[in-house]
């Protein structure tokens, strides 16, 4: 019996990677052409290999307690490539298990036609023309969007990163660079093909030239002799975070808007993707994308306070230590930060608590935060201990926040696992904002204890690219809505 087990899990795995191989072309083609992004439960397809295909299907199980099969995607997609699609994303898991609880009662052509009827209109193109980009400082974030830009480059038609503007390192400046957007020690190595241009003192990645620019001065740069125009850049250096400094940016030719990848002091508006998206307007040309932490723990305090309320609470981050840190013991003139950071669990100050506030406005003068700065590279931890205006239960609070995750307008924000094993090195490479822990839920009368995983160099990075998409105008409808 055993041996006759074996052989049905081996032909069951060379049936599900058969159809994950057909998958690959259509979703690639329908990609590049009509700018569809297929995903499930949240994790696309897109630029995928098969065994990425079917490991994303097998992690649905962690969300609606189901696995899916891709011998039920396959269908769908194909029946997808037969329509012309304008561009979105589309959901595939939520499309799979409402078909099921159809019980075949409706052909897969004629379902979903009928689900995609809103964006069976046609090819189109997204903009006009693209949406330059430039990258001001190219360290940890800068490399991480610079990797996000070229994977969402697609037909050419929405963001297309151009520069990234550094101080010259040295005569092997441009090669190192390459090499670090190459490789990276915890994100692991960039997913394609890099190569560079000395010529153009360029590095081209999957295609995409993205100039590397010498420069100490931001007004001084002429990016429109690169033949750059209206770009957004993105200040991931942090070294200016008022409106007169990061106004500098605006001062050089070819930079209509400006945004920065820290929060911002003054007047300058906080942006978190997904929560305060009206603070984007044309008339603004200066924005922050607030903190990493800032972007974790708002759409889940968000979430809950407008279904429970918040009476008040207190927030704690165990969060990696950064590039501020030292490595070994030495100056610093903050506070504990000189001591080493790979050795030491390091307390320290945030501002992500006060920070709500200036994206939430009804939490201000509720939440209180302090920080521990611990010995990984990279994944950190939020700790939301909240004092509700009603009691509450653990199955009551994971099962509205899972929905918030899958059927909510926070659902790119909001990420969810109930897998009773997972620790900080499984959420490397995360895409959402934050990933509810369920299984850590605590919760008694009107109180509750909430622990939150935050990417807090991807899941942060792909909040910024999110917020540049909405001042682009480039944000894809989800579908199912």
């Amino acid at each position: 019996m055993s041996s006759e087990k074996q052989e049905v899990y081996l032909q069951d795995w060379k049936v599900q990677e058969d159809c994950a191989e057909q998958m690959l072309p259509i979703i690639g083609r329908m990609y590049r052409e009509n700018n569809v992004v297929p995903a499930v439960y949240g994790r696309p397809l897109v630029h995928c290999s098969v065994i990425d295909i079917l490991k994303a299907h097998r992690f649905a199980r962690l969300i609606i307690d189901e696995e899916l099969s891709v011998t039920e995607t396959l269908p769908m997609i194909e029946a997808m490539s037969k329509l012309e699609l304008a561009p979105a994303r589309v959901d595939m898991g939520k499309l799979i298990v409402k078909y099921k609880s159809l019980n075949g009662s409706v052909a897969v052509d004629d379902f979903i036609l009928q689900e995609l009827s809103s964006i069976n209109t046609g090819r189109s193109a997204l903009r006009p023309e693209p949406q330059d980009i430039v990258l001001y400082g190219f360290g940890r974030i800068g490399r991480l969007l610079a990797r996000i830009l070229v994977e969402k480059a697609g037909s050419g038609e929405k963001l297309r990163i151009r520069a990234a503007v550094v101080r010259k390192g040295g005569a092997d400046d441009l090669l190192k660079r390459a090499s670090l957007l190459r490789r990276d020690s915890v994100h692991g190595h960039f997913n394609g093909i890099i190569t560079i241009d000395e010529e153009e003192n360029a590095i081209i990645a999957n295609g995409n030239m993205i100039r590397i620019i010498y420069a100490d001065a931001p007004e001084d740069i002429d990016y429109t002799q690169y033949g750059i125009n209206n770009a957004i850049l993105i200040d991931n250096t942090g070294k200016w975070r008022d409106r007169e400094g990061l106004g500098k940016h605006l001062k050089a030719k070819g930079i209509s808007k400006v945004v920065l990848t820290a929060p911002g002091k003054g007047d300058i508006p906080n942006v978190v993707a997904g929560i305060n998206d009206e603070l984007i307007t044309d008339e603004e040309l200066i924005f922050s994308a607030a903190s990493c932490t800032t972007n974790a723990i708002v759409p889940v305090l968000k979430a809950v306070n407008d279904r429970f309320g918040i009476v008040h609470g207190h927030v704690e981050t165990c969060h990696s230590y950064t590039n501020d840190q030292n490595l070994i013991d030495n100056y610093h003139k903050a506070s504990r930060r000189g001591r080493s950071a790979p050795l030491n669990m390091v307390i320290t100050e945030t501002g992500a608590a006060k920070a709500v506030a200036k994206v939430v406005p009804e939490l201000a003068g509720k939440l209180t935060g302090n920080a521990i700065r611990v010995p990984t590279p990279n994944v950190s931890l939020a700790i939301l201990n909240l004092e509700l205006t009603q009691p509450v239960d653990v199955a009551g609070l994971n099962s509205y926040l899972r929905d918030m995750s899958l059927n909510s307008s926070l659902q790119n924000q909001i990420d969810y696992t109930n897998s009773p094993e997972v620790v900080s090195s499984d959420f490397v490479g995360s895409r959402s904002a934050g990933v509810v822990d369920s299984l850590a839920t605590i919760a008694e009368g009107n109180r509750c204890v909430l622990y939150v995983w935050y990417d807090n160099e991807f899941g942060y990075s792909c909040q910024v690219v999110r917020m540049v998409q909405q001042m682009a105008k480039l944000e894809l409808p989800n579908i199912p809505s």
